[in-house]
C-alpha cells in the first residue's frame, strides 16, 4: 500500500502529514547502517575478525515489507526542500520614515492633507508602508532649526518641507538626507538651489512663484479699486523670501503708479501694533508675505476694515478679502510623486524644480460687505471662486 499508508473501514486512507513525517524518520533511522563484524589488530598482532559492539538488528519498521519506497523518500526530502526558502520570504522589509516640516501657517493643514492623500493613492499605507514624523513650528519660525535638527536625528529616509524658512532650515540641518520642497518661493534668488533645470545637491521639488504673484497682485489692487494709489507689503523679516516678495511688488507699484510702503514683520506679536500704526493713515490695501499668521492678519485686516490680499487660498478662506495663488493641488500632488521616485532611487539632483501653470483669484465677498467694499461685477467676475 505503499509508505504511511493506514487501513480505516477495510479502505486505505490518504496518509496525513504526520504521517508521512514518522515514517520519514523511520527511514533515516533505517539508514543508520553499521556493519556487523569488525577487523582490530594489537599492537604487532594479527588482525582479528570480532563482533561489532555498535552493530544492532534492523528494527520492525526496517524490514523488507514495511520499508519506504524509494519514490516515496524522494518525494518527502523534496517537500522539505522546496518549503526552505519560505523562511527567507518572511523577513519583514524595512518601512521608510519621511520627516515632514511645515511653518506653522493655514495653508499648512491643507499641504498636509492633500499629500497623505496622494501619497496614499500611489500605494503607500500610514503605519503599514510609509511612517511620517510631522513637525510644525507653531508660528514660531525661529522653532524650524531645532524642529529640523531632530529629524536629522531621528535618520528619516527624507524631509519634506512647506513654504522657504522650513526648506532654509533642513538644508542647514543635512546635505545628505533628500530634501523634497511641497513650496518654496523662489528657491534660486534664496539660495535653496544652483537652478531649477539643475537643482544640484539634495534639495529639488515645488518653485512658487509667490514673489510674482505678489507682484500680480498689485495690479489686481487698482483693477479692483481704481481709485487706490497706495499700498502697504507687510512683510516676514525673518523669512528670506520677504526679499523678492518687497522686490516684485515694488516692481507692480512702479508698472501700476502705485506707492509701495514695506513694512517688516521681526516677530508676530508686533502684528497688532503695525496695524494701529497703519490706522494712523490707512492704505488704499494690504498685501501679506504667507509666511506670517495669514489667519491673525485677516482678523485684525477686518476689524481695522482695511482690504487685505494675499498669495495663498487659505488667507481668502480665513477671512482676508484677496487671495491670487497658483493652485495647490497640483504641486503638493507633484511632490508626492517626487518623494515616490526618490524612495525608489531617484536622486534629487537629476529630478528638476517645477513651477505652477494653473493660477485661481479667489475674493471673499463676506469681507467686502464687512468693510464697506464695493467690488466692479467686471472684476467679481473674473474670479475663480467667490465666498459669500
Amino acid at each position: 500500500m505503499g509508505y504511511g499508508s493506514r487501513m480505516q473501514d477495510g479502505n486505505p486512507r490518504r496518509p496525513s502529514p504526520s504521517d508521512r513525517w514518522e515514517t520519514l524518520r523511520g527511514a533515516l533511522s533505517c539508514l543508520q547502517v553499521r556493519p556487523m563484524f569488525q577487523r582490530t589488530r594489537t599492537l604487532g598482532g594479527p588482525v582479528r575478525r570480532q563482533t561489532n559492539p555498535q552493530w544492532r538488528a534492523p528494527t520492525v519498521g526496517c524490514r523488507r515489507a514495511d520499508r519506504v519506497r524509494r519514490r516515496d523518500l524522494f518525494e518527502l526530502f523534496g517537500g522539505a526542500v522546496a518549503l526552505w526558502p519560505l523562511a527567507g520570504i518572511a523577513q519583514p522589509q524595512k518601512v521608510p520614515t519621511i520627516g515632514v516640516l511645515v511653518v506653522g501657517s493655514p495653508g499648512s493643514e491643507q499641504f498636509w492633507r492633500l499629500f497623505r492623500e496622494v501619497m496614499q493613492e500611489l500605494g503607500y499605507d500610514e503605519g503599514q508602508s510609509i511612517r511620517y514624523e510631522f513637525r510644525s513650528d507653531q508660528g514660531q519660525v525661529d522653532r524650524l532649526t531645532e524642529l529640523a535638527a531632530e529629524l536629522v536625528r531621528l535618520k528619516v529616509d527624507l524631509i519634506v518641507t512647506w513654504f522657504t524658512p522650513a526648506a532654509q532650515a533642513a538644508k542647514q540641518a543635512t546635505r545628505e538626507i533628500p530634501i523634497v520642497m511641497a513650496l518654496a518661493g523662489n528657491p534660486v534668488e534664496t539660495g535653496l538651489v544652483a537652478s531649477l533645470a539643475r537643482p544640484g545637491g539634495n534639495i529639488t521639488g515645488m518653485a512658487g512663484v509667490g514673489a510674482e504673484l505678489a507682484g500680480k497682485s498689485v495690479e489686481l489692487i487698482r483693477d479692483m479699486l481704481p481709485s487706490g494709489h497706495r499700498v502697504v507689503a507687510l512683510a516676514n523679516a525673518p523669512d528670506p523670501f520677504s526679499k523678492p516678495f518687497l522686490e516684485h511688488i515694488r516692481l507692480g507699484g512702479a508698472a501700476t503708479g502705485t506707492t509701495i510702503d514695506p513694512l517688516m514683520i521681526h516677530r508676530f506679536e508686533e502684528l497688532e501694533e503695525a496695524f494701529l500704526e497703519m490706522d494712523k493713515d490707512p492704505p488704499d490695501a494690504v498685501i501679506v508675505q504667507p509666511s506670517l499668521p495669514t489667519k491673525r492678519v485677516a482678523e485684525l485686516a477686518l476689524r481695522y476694515r482695511m482690504p487685505a490680499v494675499s498669495v495663498i487660498r487659505g488667507f481668502a478662506e480665513d477671512g482676508g478679502l484677496m487671495a491670487f495663488q497658483s493652485t495647490e493641488v497640483d504641486l503638493y500632488r507633484q511632490s508626492a510623486v517626487y518623494v515616490d521616485k526618490i524612495l525608489k532611487g531617484a536622486t534629487p539632483a537629476d529630478l528638476p524644480v517645477q513651477q505652477p501653470t494653473k493660477f485661481e483669484l479667489i475674493i471673499n465677498m463676506k469681507t467686502a460687505k464687512a468693510i464697506g467694499l464695493t467690488v466692479p461685477p467686471a472684476f467679481l467676475a473674473r474670479a475663480d471662486e467667490v465666498i459669500e
